[in-house]
């Protein structure tokens, strides 16, 4: 395999700002981002979903443009346009033919630098949330995954939800919603990243020419490390066919030495067909259809979860079974050619990811949020390749205690009990 060097620049603007691209010559698209490096986590309780709010909010109308304009200017040069909140981070990003790259970057700033806030526009849009909300609500497999959160987090706002609540939405006028984005949208708080068919120095002055005139002023907003509270939650919802269930153990931070021990334990775990989960409760017991692992690290603290939908005279059996793979894990080594096929497996997804510019793109992001130096595709093989079987055992010795196990369950429970003694591993 021939050694693929990134071209990666990074410059910061006098104001604080950071600006990085990575240049791919082979490609004929070009995908920005604007990141703002602080999310949900980092609000005040009363004021939860005010983050995403926001970031529905600068898309109603700038300055400048109108929401109709907006859409009908990315649209006549055939680019996406997307944005997201997330527990640590807001992104809004474009992908454009490289042509277009002045307009695209353009509109974005524009979304970003100059909205409005109508007061009219943000009484709709709390309508519009509010009907987010309801519209997750309705989705069971959302749900749980969301009382799990918010009981594994208690009380912290990384338990919180990033839409925030009926009752916090409900209270966002424009006073609030511009003190936050005052706040927030400060250079020091803001990283612009573009990967594809571009030139940095170009891209550079480009951004310079938006940002430039923002003032100085640095993101203090980093909320405590959480405490975890692994308990058992059984929750009824008796219009449910399935029951839903999520069993959580606290893991590592995103930047832990030991992360990538942790992905190819995830990706032995419940990480596709061949996992151990979906072999085992999917296809030797036929318990579940949908059943799978996911590893969610954050700054200071993650989790490591196991999602199946299930009925009401399995879920017992599947929670046992989830905690059995636990246990089988803490006692036996993997064996070599299970270890090479997980490799295998993350390492060709690794690569396939940063195909797209998008990709790329997010990737320079997140770096530049949690790491002081960016890594390139072989340091990242190299790191999955050193992983060990008796690495694996120790950590799932570390992570998988009956007393850190947490455990939601979701439908309709009927009498349905769950104890701690069923959670032995």
């Amino acid at each position: 395999m021939v050694e693929e060097v990134r071209n990666i620049n990074r410059e910061v603007l006098p104001n604080g700002l950071v600006v990085i691209t990575e240049e791919m010559q082979h490609i004929r698209s070009v995908s920005i981002g604007i990141w703002i490096k602080s999310g949900s986590r980092d609000e005040d309780p009363q004021w939860n979903g005010i983050s995403h709010f926001v970031e529905h909010m600068v898309f109603k109308g700038t300055k400048h443009r109108s929401a109709e304009d907006i859409a009908r200017q990315v649209d006549s040069i055939g680019g996406n346009m997307d944005a997201f909140t997330a527990k640590e981070c807001i992104s809004f990003n474009v992908k454009v033919l490289d042509e277009h790259l002045p307009i695209a970057l353009d509109v974005l700033s524009d979304l970003v630098l100059n909205p409005v806030f109508d007061a009219n526009d943000i009484t709709r849009e709390r309508g519009v949330i509010l009907e987010e909300i309801k519209m997750d609500e309705d989705s069971p497999d959302y749900l749980v995954h969301e009382i799990f959160t918010q009981n594994f987090w208690k009380d912290h706002p990384l338990g919180r939800p990033i839409l925030g609540t009926k009752d916090t939405v409900k209270s966002f006028e424009r006073t609030p919603v511009l003190d936050f984005y005052g706040e927030r949208f400060a250079p020091g708080n803001i990283i612009i990243c573009a990967a594809g068919h571009l030139q940095h120095s170009h891209f550079v002055e480009l951004v310079a020419k938006h940002f430039e005139q923002l003032k100085p002023q640095t993101n203090g907003f980093h909320s405590p490390k959480p405490t975890i509270n692994p308990r058992i939650i059984m929750r009824n919802k008796k219009s449910l066919e399935q029951v839903q269930i999520c069993v959580g153990v606290p893991s590592h931070p995103i930047t832990h030495e030991r992360r990538h021990t942790s992905y190819i334990l995830n990706t032995l775990l419940g990480g596709g067909m061949s996992s151990r989960l979906f072999q085992n409760i999917r296809e030797r017991q036929g318990l579940a259809y949908s059943i799978y692992s996911d590893l969610n690290p954050y700054r200071d603290t993650g989790c490591l979860s196991v999602y199946a939908g299930t009925s009401r005279a399995s879920a017992a059996k599947v929670v046992q079974s989830i905690v059995s793979e636990f246990r089988k894990l803490k006692i036996e080594e993997v064996a070599p050619d299970e270890l090479r096929r997980a490799k295998d497996q993350l390492k060709g997804s690794l690569m396939l990811s940063l195909e797209s510019s998008t990709a790329r793109m997010s990737n320079l992001a997140r770096q530049e949020m949690y790491f002081d130096h960016f890594y390139g595709l072989d340091e990242l093989i190299q790191k999955i390749e050193s992983v060990t079987s008796e690495e694996l055992k120790d950590l799932a010795n570390e992570f998988f205690h009956t007393d850190s196990i947490a455990v939601t369950v979701l439908g309709n429970l009927n009498g349905l009990k769950l104890t701690r003694d069923q959670l032995a591993c």
